[in-house]
């Protein structure tokens, strides 16, 4: 018998809108969340008191866990705390840290998980991966994706701008991963998910061409749903392929070999991805990523991040090395050190004429 379909992981309820935490404890009184009330519900140690404050007294059955920061062990740790007490369900509740250490958490101890998230920086919220500081300096690890999604966006409206933004950048460097994977596709033969692909892209490209600004509801929507739609595309593809290419390596090279100076991951992607797509020749399109990521107050070369245009170059050189058997236009060239600082020095002339 033929397959007629397949079946997509992903959660049974999204809600993004505002006042989304006003019902917060009839969502999770859902027969298919938590049948008894029992939860355990991860907050960061500072402004998660808030929250705690906001939603204990109508969620009696809940026990709360601060969590210190997103590290594996901070993540090991929550989840020893968590194994003994018979909870129905985890909830993360705060900014990706605290969401990706739940993640891991209720994974380890084989529960379903509810983000509950508090700002936008980042597709991570309903993606199948946890990133977590190790010994070693950063891993992704592979968990089911959220039960359910929640985003208050009068929430994130009181999150610092700049998450927002970075939000921005993340979603819209899906455009250049996809044309990565495309471009793999055709020169090593990869396999390429044409669903996953069109779901990453088509969350881009909302994004990029929406006319309105972070602070307009409208747009907060268009750019969560993005977010999401981009996580469950790594969901479909069983990979983070579709959102992940030269852009992200070198995101990932800022954030080794500059650790304690690097900009916030959206930031870094978006910038990424106006370099990688200039780099393969689509400098119209290129040209129009820049134009929308400073419109949104995002960086498109390094000096704006306070990286000089020398630690750029370094950065890209190293990027392949982030994700060895990756092939994205960065392997593809396979440009000297020399040629990149050309191809830079062409791009930065470009975006500041």
């Amino acid at each position: 018998m033929p397959v007629l379909t397949r079946l997509i992981p992903s959660p049974v309820v999204v809600d993004i809108s505002a006042g989304a935490l006003d019902d917060l404890a009839g969502l999770l009184a859902d027969q298919r969340i938590s049948s008894s009330g029992k939860l355990a519900i991860a907050i960061s140690g500072g402004s998660g008191a808030a929250l705690r404050d906001r939603f204990a007294p109508a969620l009696p059955g809940a026990d709360w866990y601060e969590v210190g920061g997103g590290t594996l062990d901070e993540a090991i740790k929550l989840a020893d705390a968590m194994k003994s007490g018979r909870y129905d369900a985890v909830v993360g509740m705060g900014g990706g840290k605290i969401i990706d250490c739940a993640k891991y958490a209720a994974a380890r101890i084989g529960l379903p998980l509810v983000a509950v998230a508090t700002n936008l920086s980042h597709d991570g919220l309903c993606s199948p991966v946890a990133t977590l500081d190790n010994d070693a300096g950063r891993g992704s690890y592979g968990v089911p994706n959220p039960i359910a999604i929640v985003i208050d966006l009068d929430v994130i409206r009181e999150a610092p701008m700049r998450f927002v933004r970075s939000g921005v950048g993340d979603v819209i460097s899906n455009i250049s991963a996809v044309a990565d994977w495309e471009l793999s596709h055709r020169e090593t033969g990869e396999d390429i998910d044409g669903l996953a692909a069109a779901m990453a892209r088509q969350s881009g490209e909302a994004v990029l061409r929406h006319p309105g600004g972070c602070g307009d509801d409208d747009f907060l929507t268009v750019l969560a749903e993005g977010l999401v739609m981009t996580g469950i595309s790594m969901s479909v593809a069983g990979d983070s392929r579709p959102a992940s290419g030269a852009c992200h390596e070198i995101n990932h090279a800022f954030d080794l070999l500059y650790p304690k100076r690097a900009a916030a991951h959206g930031e870094q992607c978006g910038l990424g991805a106006a370099f990688a797509m200039y780099l393969r020749g689509a400098r119209e399109q290129a040209a129009y990523i820049v134009e929308v990521l400073r419109r949104h107050g995002l960086p498109v070369l390094p000096g704006e991040i306070g990286f000089t245009d020398e630690e750029f170059v370094k950065a890209v050189e190293y990027a392949p090395q982030t994700r060895p058997g990756r092939y994205t236009i960065l392997e593809h060239l396979d440009l000297s050190t020399d040629a990149i600082r050309d191809a830079f020095a062409d791009y930065a002339k470009t975006v500041s004429s």
